[in-house]
């Protein structure tokens, strides 16, 4: 049997629910395991994580909106975390982490052998977490790092901290996305981060919705795409007091050197028509656009069980993990920090 899902939204989960997840868990018939938003005890909350643990199958983890909700269970999932050897992708958005709690678990998230994709939006992080963040992106010839990073909505990040992540971003040989939405990081900084996207040769998204920038940094990012290469494909800068034919010039820029990418792809692969069919791993794509398709392609037509809110429970075809039914995004953070 294919590994499937389980997505539970917003309940107080019962002793013999969390039973039920941590025996999928130990039997490896679990990929992606969200219960974000659900209340369940501390003992339960110990119980999954043993059960984590034990997985050789999961890929995603979804613990969004208050689930760590305390230090002892952040020391819990960090000693999770330390035993696991298949997360791909682990969501801790809206979980009152503070510095204290990366602390607790830098040491497993920086040695996970699996681990590309994180999200620590509105953790109320500060420059000591970022600082340890940045152990995460190492440079040339360094270990493996992340590959997609979202820091939204963490006000309490000050300048410094944000110039050692720029610093960090230029020199990382992984990252391929970098989502700082809803933090007020204004034009001074956000010259910092040109600067980091025109060194970096990996860099291919970059969210700065709402964070505050004006058409002083928008010029910045234009005569960047405009004269320099680079690898940045997405620039996202709306809700900012940055005009429209402004905005449009970026966006017409990148979407042309996308295509000049596609041309020459294109006549390499024509060039290698003739060649063998090489059988080979699925490349790691950003998780905001296609590693979802490709976890779907994965998971093919098994069961998945998934219960919400207000629903009964039943076995429903696998949904597409972009879709509506997919609770492992960032939609739900990015309405919350509208709100700060």
């Amino acid at each position: 049997m294919l590994p499937g899902s389980i997505q539970i939204t917003g309940e107080t989960l019962s002793g013999a629910e969390v039973k039920d997840i941590c025996d999928s868990l130990k039997e490896n018939t679990v990929r992606l395991l969200s219960v974000r938003g659900c209340q369940f005890s501390d003992r339960d909350f110990g119980r999954v994580c043993r059960g984590v643990a034990e997985s050789h199958s999961l890929a995603q983890l979804n613990l969004n909106l208050g689930v760590v909700s305390s230090i002892t269970r952040t020391k819990q999932l960090a000693d999770a975390l330390k035993t696991n050897r298949s997360i791909q992708t682990l969501f801790l958005h809206g979980s009152p982490l503070l510095d204290a709690g990366l602390v607790a678990l830098n040491t497993a998230l920086s040695t996970h052998p699996s681990l590309v994709c994180l999200d620590l939006g509105d953790c109320m992080l500060g420059d000591e977490a970022v600082r340890l963040i940045c152990g995460m992106l190492p440079p040339d010839g360094a270990k493996s790092g992340l590959r997609e990073l979202t820091l939204s909505a963490n006000p309490a990040i000050t300048t410094k901290g944000w110039a050692r992540l720029a610093v960090a971003v230029a020199h990382s040989s992984q990252l391929r996305v970098l989502n700082l939405d809803y933090n007020p990081l204004g034009d001074q900084i956000a010259g910092m981060l040109a600067v980091a996207v025109a060194s970096s040769r990996t860099l291919e998204v970059l969210d700065l919705e709402g964070t505050g920038l004006t058409n002083q940094s928008a010029q910045i990012f234009l005569d960047m795409v405009e004269n320099y290469p680079t690898s940045l494909r997405v620039l996202v800068l709306a809700e900012n007091d940055i005009s429209p034919e402004l905005q449009q010039q970026i966006s017409d820029l990148l979407s042309e050197g996308e295509e000049e990418e596609d041309k020459e792809a294109e006549a390499q692969a024509n060039a290698n028509a003739n060649a063998p069919l090489a059988c080979e791993k699925i490349a790691w794509i950003p998780h905001s656009t296609g590693e979802r398709a490709a976890i779907c392609r994965e998971m093919g037509g098994e069961t998945t069980y998934q219960l919400c809110a207000g629903t009964a429970r039943s076995p429903l075809a696998a949904p597409l993990p972009g879709s509506a039914n997919n609770t492992g995004g960032r939609e739900e953070g990015r309405r919350k920090a509208h709100h700060l």
